[in-house]
């Protein structure tokens, strides 16, 4: 999460770098992967800024952004941002209803607590006029709200049986299909084989592991995991080769799939 300040009681100061430099350079470095926010605070970002620049990287990427967007929770930024912390809820719910309209709308007229827009317009706009959209845990908003507004949920970990209960709630709102997305913290040993043992919010184990407890997170309905390294006691280089050779095999992207089942099928 590309956090604004170094609060040292925190115990961290999430990404280093601002979010917006970053991701111009991992677009330039990449052609195929998805870019993803986790997350853009859109309570301490001006809306108008925050659709441009998500705008900008849609289309310098090809259309390839997934916005995660969240409230935020360092007491210490919102007084220092003119802010306050109990305007959260309100904030999100304003800085998402400018970025659809920014996106979709020529010359939109917003009339917000922190827009006044009339007689101009944002450029560029997404290639679709839309992008995707990620609401971050609860947000300060209900699951309902999320549903209807969100086109996806970047949720939290949890055990086995709690997040299959989540989904199924989550799927009960959502008609049409919207993803649902979770965190998870890793230490990956250099033993293939080593038995699991609790970080916080994941794990320390071998490859063999992850393989076999990230298909039961497919099998309840978790459509894509972000892992997060801060607890790993590698390199990261390390662990990102070692997954990507034992790991992510076993979960090709739906495109991928689909092909190899068409191929497999042609050849029968």
């Amino acid at each position: 999460m590309p956090v604004f300040l170094n609060v040292p009681f925190f115990g961290d100061v999430g990404h280093i770098h601002d979010l917006w430099p970053f991701m111009g350079y991992v677009t330039a470095q990449t052609s195929r992967i998805a870019l993803a926010t986790g997350s853009v605070i859109t309570t301490l970002r001006h809306p108008l800024l925050v659709a441009k620049a998500a705008a900008s990287i849609d289309r310098l990427s090809n259309q390839r952004l997934v916005l995660g967007i969240a409230t935020g929770d360092r007491p210490t930024e919102f007084p220092a941002f003119g802010q306050t912390m109990d305007a959260r809820a309100t904030l999100f719910q304003e800085a998402l209803t400018v970025l659809r309209q920014a996106w979709r709308e020529d010359f939109p007229e917003i009339s917000t607590p922190r827009v006044n827009l009339s007689g101009a317009d944002t450029l560029p706009k997404p290639a679709l006029r839309d992008i995707p959209v990620m609401v971050t845990g609860h947000s300060r908003q209900s699951v309902e709200w999320i549903a209807e507004h969100g086109d996806g949920w970047l949720y939290y970990p949890q055990n086995i049986a709690q997040q299959a209960m989540t989904i199924k709630n989550w799927r009960s709102l959502t008609p049409r299909f919207k993803p649902f997305t979770q965190s998870f913290y890793i230490d990956l040993s250099e033993n293939p084989d080593e038995p699991p043992s609790p970080i916080f919010l994941g794990f320390r184990a071998g490859h063999r592991f992850f393989t076999d407890y990230f298909s039961r997170l497919r099998d309840i309905g978790v459509n894509h995991i972000g892992l997060n390294l801060k607890y790993a006691t590698r390199p990261a280089h390390e662990i990102v080769q070692e997954l990507g050779e034992h790991v992510v095999p076993h979960f090709p992207a739906h495109a991928t799939a689909h092909l190899e089942e068409a191929q497999d099928a042609a050849r029968s």
